[in-house]
């Protein structure tokens, strides 16, 4: 599988990251190894995890996702070989949540027990804290580094301005700094005012400071949770309206020209998006997984990404960019 560097660090990745929020929770731990194992043999090597993955769910903690994936890398004896992602930033039992100083080392240490592991490839903001000076969080994530826990550090459901800002504060005090920003990203385009709680998507305005910082863009709830081909799962109400009638006609225009799954031009979109998006992919059985995958061999002709970028714009807009 094609290697990404990450922004201007040192970290390389695979082209696709493998989400695990439900690893260890609700999906069993034996499947959980499998998709792991398929992932893995299929070339993949970014693992995205969370601290409190999955105490939403009745009867989790949290930590479960990272304890099942400590346990996988122990088995294969591959930790080497996989470069593991985990967050910091929401409340779970245990946790107060936030990201000052004390618990963004209390919270590290955690996940590095859970992991069974002595670093951290990439560590996230996972939620904004307005509460705690920006230096203090961005020199905490520094000592981290510095100390050899950690490699390099994300932020997620940030916004911009607020990423920007952290930055500024690192360059100037000689602190390493966000190299990648991961947020809710999917081909359909969320209402105007669409409510996703915490949760933030990639805009315009991210994009272009991706561009022109050299900031790795990382997407998440791609595919909606099946939503785009499954008749039992309604598109989320903040993607409705027309719009979203005509990109979804063009994506399955596209689709049915390729011999492809909606899915699969989902994900060769992103990535063949300016600036490129390296999406999270999932599944909770052995084929949905496969078949995310094989978005790989997934090439858009130039026509066929006009189609899908402009489709549900207003007619000026049409115009204008041609």
């Amino acid at each position: 599988m094609e290697k990404i560097r990450l922004g201007d660090s040192d970290v390389e990745v695979s082209a696709l990251c493998l989400g695990t929020d439900l690893i260890g929770s609700k999906i069993d731990r034996e499947t959980s190894f499998g998709l792991l194992d398929l992932f893995r043999e299929n070339g993949g090597s970014f693992i995205d995890t969370g601290n409190f993955y999955a105490a939403w769910l009745p009867g989790c903690h949290g930590g479960e996702s990272e304890s099942t994936i400590g346990l996988w890398l122990k088995a294969r004896a591959c930790r080497d070989e996989m470069v593991v992602a985990t967050k910091i930033g929401f409340d779970y039992p245990g946790c107060d949540g936030g990201l000052s100083g004390a618990e963004i080392e209390r919270e590290c240490e955690k996940s590095l027990r859970r992991l069974q592991t002595d670093r951290l490839d990439l560590y996230y903001a996972h939620r904004d804290d307005e509460k705690t000076p920006v230096e203090e969080t961005m020199e905490a994530f520094d000592k981290l580094i510095r100390a050899g826990k950690v490699r390099a550090i994300g932020a997620s459901n940030l916004k911009v301005w607020r990423i920007a800002e952290a930055n500024t504060v690192s360059r100037k005090c000689g602190w390493a700094g966000y190299s990648v920003v991961e947020q809710r990203h999917t081909y359909l385009r969320p209402r105007h005012g669409a409510d996703f709680g915490p949760q933030v998507c990639i805009n315009p305005d991210l994009e272009g400071y991706s561009k022109r910082h050299g900031v790795t863009l990382i997407a998440y709830s791609v595919l909606l949770q099946g939503a785009y081909t499954r008749q039992d799962r309604a598109l989320p109400p903040q993607y409705a309206g027309p719009e979203s009638v005509e990109r979804m006609r063009a994506l399955e225009g596209v689709a049915r020209e390729l011999g492809a799954t909606p899915n699969q031009v989902i994900i060769a979109w992103m990535r063949q998006s300016d600036p490129a998006v390296l999406p999270i992919i999932a599944g909770s059985r052995p084929e949905q997984l496969a078949e995310n995958l094989a978005a790989l061999g997934v090439t858009l002709t130039a026509g066929q990404m006009m189609c899908l970028n402009t489709a549900g714009n207003p007619v000026i807009e049409q115009a204008w960019l041609r």
